[in-house]
């Protein structure tokens, strides 16, 4: 007996999520059914054969061609095109703008559930599908522009042809924001546009010059570009190509060496005379582009929370074989104490996330559901986000020594956790943004409040008091507000177990997250909770 754990691929990733499974079970039978058979392929030999190629063989950078004509092209190993194309085909790119009667009402939660579960596999390819899915909001702003462009990203077809936008049957969306002097403070911009002299269609004819210093999928078919005019920071569409097959003027200068996401290829990128096609109004880029920032931040979160839910499951699964000191690991009273709090965290994340996604499709006739997804967005990105790291790191040392070499799944999953904590807002932008919340709508940000408290249930005075005080001093004390959005983030995620999990699970974390000082170790449950019943339940 070798005493070795078996190669974790067969199950379902979802029917074996017995938390996700009751948090969806008020979802149409047809919808539930879609995420059963994803689950299945997402924990498919198969799947995660392809995931890892995908990171082995990491994109190369092609710039010039044998003659020495600058090609600008990255070369994907065909493992990355087939997760694109499963990504695509499942509408992880564009399904919440469809008019398919059976998700109505469920759009954002139904491909939320969807994208989770896809970010257990792989969280490279998830990039375009994030940027793709978030970029129609901002072209909403120019429905000629719109028309476009969005019968071919709605196609659900992934072409990763080199041709003109208008000739392919899909297309994907990037975008291009930071500059090396500035990063978050996209203000501090110099990348400049200017009118070209021959008119254009839709927003005119616009030429941009300048860099951007990350510019992630620079395969995709075009991108949201913020540039200076004389008017301020403004949105550009920017093609890759231009009608005839050219390239528009976007000259990659390197691929970035990254920590994880090594399927992705993110670069720099120089913009020299690229036409370009304003969105929204002059001056007015950050606003527009904030149009789809909020859906990338909720993704952050969701691939964050399903990077989670997939060490969890590697760790379960390792302790249920693996044998230590007579017994098997999950038998020993301190691992089983460890995983079942990384369970309350994963169920704690699941939970508030997909609570998220659900304000977004109710925001449009409930004024509590859109205050909830405006506060609410940069704190569970913040809380999230932060989270999955050391929640990753505890999983790893479950595994021992197994879990820290490259043959398993750990070592990409640790690499790639600190990302969604990075991009879209690092976590001292997601906590100056739930500050302008307060100062600027407290009314809603108290009706938001109301709402918790309610779904919290008794014994809530002392917690929302805590929270109102931390409010009050984070206004004041701009360096506190870290504290006041992991105790929010808390509160909200308590309040959300209670509403749809079983009381056991809720009040097991909320005992340990609200009714004391949180650690930064796990395992620290006392004999109230019974920790093996928690771990079957989140992992059945």
């Amino acid at each position: 007996m070798s005493n070795q754990t078996p190669i974790h691929a067969g199950h379902n990733a979802y029917l074996n999520d017995g938390a996700l499974v009751q948090m969806t079970s008020q979802m149409p039978e047809s919808v539930v059914s879609g995420f059963a058979s994803h689950g299945r392929w997402v924990a498919s030999t198969e799947a995660l054969d392809l995931a890892r190629l995908a990171n082995d063989n990491p994109p190369k950078l092609r710039i010039f061609d044998a003659r020495g004509e600058r090609t600008d092209l990255v070369e994907y190993h065909p493992a990355y095109h087939a997760l694109m194309r499963r990504g695509v085909a499942m509408g992880l790119a564009s399904s919440i703008w469809s008019d398919d009667p059976v998700e109505r009402g469920v759009r954002n939660e139904a491909r939320a559930v969807r994208f989770m579960l896809t970010s257990q596999l792989e969280a490279g390819h998830t990039c375009p599908l994030t940027m793709t899915h978030a970029s129609i909001a901002a072209l909403m702003t120019e429905p000629n522009v719109l028309k476009d462009w969005m019968p071919r990203i709605m196609t659900k077809e992934y072409d990763s042809s080199q041709k003109s936008p208008g000739t392919k049957k899909g297309l994907t969306i990037g975008m291009g924001m930071t500059e090396r002097q500035g990063g978050s403070d996209v203000r501090a911009n110099t990348t400049r546009a200017e009118r070209g002299s021959e008119s254009g269609s839709h927003g005119g004819n616009w030429r941009i010059n300048g860099e951007k210093w990350f510019f992630s999928a620079p395969m995709c078919d075009a991108f949201l570009v913020l540039a200076q005019t004389d008017m301020g920071l403004s949105c550009f569409l920017v093609p890759r190509l231009l009608p005839d097959g050219s390239n528009n003027g976007l000259q990659l200068q390197r691929l970035k060496e990254k920590i994880g996401n090594r399927s992705n290829a993110s670069s720099e990128v120089k913009f020299d005379d690229s036409f370009a096609i304003l969105i929204g109004e002059e001056g007015t880029g950050v606003r527009t582009i904030l149009e789809m920032v909020t859906l990338t931040r909720l993704d952050c979160a969701l691939g964050s929370a399903g990077q989670m839910r997939a060490a969890l499951s590697e760790a379960v699964f390792h302790c249920r074989h693996r044998e230590a000191f007579g017994k098997k690991l999950i038998d020993q009273p301190l691992m089983v104490r460890v995983l079942a709090d990384l369970a309350l965290e994963v169920a704690a994340a699941q939970a508030l996330t997909l609570r998220l996604a659900r304000s977004f499709d109710r925001a449009v006739s409930d004024d509590v559901e859109a205050g909830f997804a405006r506060l609410m967005t940069p704190v569970v990105k913040y809380w999230v986000c932060k989270s999955a790291t050391p929640m990753i790191l505890e999983t790893m040392e479950c595994l021992g020594g197994n879990g820290y070499v490259e043959d398993g799944v750990m070592a990409r999953l640790y690499r790639d956790a600190p990302l969604n904590g990075i991009w879209e807002g690092s976590g001292n932008i997601m906590c100056l943004d739930v500050l302008r919340v307060l100062r600027k709508a407290p009314n809603m940000a108290a009706t938001v409040l109301e709402s918790v408290a309610r779904d919290l249930g008794d014994s809530t005075n002392q917690t929302m008091d805590v929270l109102r005080i931390a409010g009050d001093i984070a206004l004041e004390d701009e360096g506190s507000a870290r504290i006041l959005t992991e105790q929010l983030a808390l509160t909200a995620a308590a309040a959300e177990m209670r509403r749809v999990l079983p009381v056991e699970l809720a009040d097991a974390f909320t005992e340990s997250r609200l009714g004391r000082p949180w650690r930064n170790t796990y395992g620290m449950m006392d004999s109230r909770y019974d920790a093996r019943a928690i771990v079957d339940y989140v992992c059945p």
